[in-house]
Parts: C-alpha cells; structure tokens; sequence
C-alpha cells in the first residue's frame, strides 16, 4: 500500500566527532556523547598508532543511524618552527621521533636500536670488537 512504500531503510550516514579515549589499546574506548567500546583504530598505510588512554582522538561515525564508528586520529601538536611542507616527524612518548627532512635528512631523537643488518654506504657494518680479544 501506499505506506508501505514510502518506509524505506535509513540512508547511510556518515559524521564526525570528537572523543576521549577510555580504554587504551589497538581496539579503544571512546567517549563522545556516551562510551563505545571496542572500537577500531585506523591510520594512514604503514603506520602503526595506539592511542593512550585520555587522549583527544577524532571519531568517524558511519553506517545506518551511525552506529558503526572508528578512531581515526588526533589533533597534532604544533610542528617544529623550521619545518617545512612536505617533510614527515613520527613521535612518540619520552621525546623520541623521527624526522624526515625535504633536503634527506633524517634526523631520529631518542635512543637508537638496530635490530637486523646494518648498511652504511652499501657496505655491511659490524659491531666493534673493540678490546675484546681475537680467538
């Protein structure tokens, strides 16, 4: 009948908003007008992000009545005064980052861990043996 066919299902819909996270972890707790919880976290392609509990973190809302959501980020802190467009910092918590400059300089802060093989220039670097004695 004729109202039967004006019911139809509710558009998708997509909004943003944003929220604190509550639960800290790859699967977060966001509040924004009410906790969600397991909620997923999505980034950028190659880039690994766990936001900590407390944290200001943008929700995208989606689907039918938007009910489905996911953290996708948070507001950036103000970039260092000399950087320039283009250039890329990945930081972290304690002061460490990494810094990828337009001129190819990378500049990392924090302390440094190698694990695998070592390249400088092509040719393989070995720890030094220094004062330790040849068997």
């Amino acid at each position: 009948m004729w109202l039967s066919s004006k019911m139809r299902p509710a558009p998708a819909t997509a909004d943003a908003d944003l929220g604190v996270t509550t639960i800290a972890g790859d699967s977060v707790g966001v509040m924004t007008r009410g906790e969600v919880r397991t909620v997923p976290v999505y980034g950028p392609g190659g880039y690994v992000w766990m936001p900590e509990s407390g944290g200001a973190v943008l929700v995208i809302k989606g689907g039918p009545g938007g009910e489905e959501q996911c953290v996708c980020g948070m507001k950036q802190p103000a970039p260092p005064e000399d950087m320039r467009p283009g250039e890329v910092l990945v930081y972290g918590p304690g002061g460490n980052s990494v810094y990828l400059k337009r001129d190819g300089t990378l500049v990392l802060r924090g302390e440094v861990c190698v694990e695998g093989a070592l390249w400088i220039n092509g040719t393989a670097c070995s720890p030094c043996q220094c004062g330790e004695e040849l068997v």
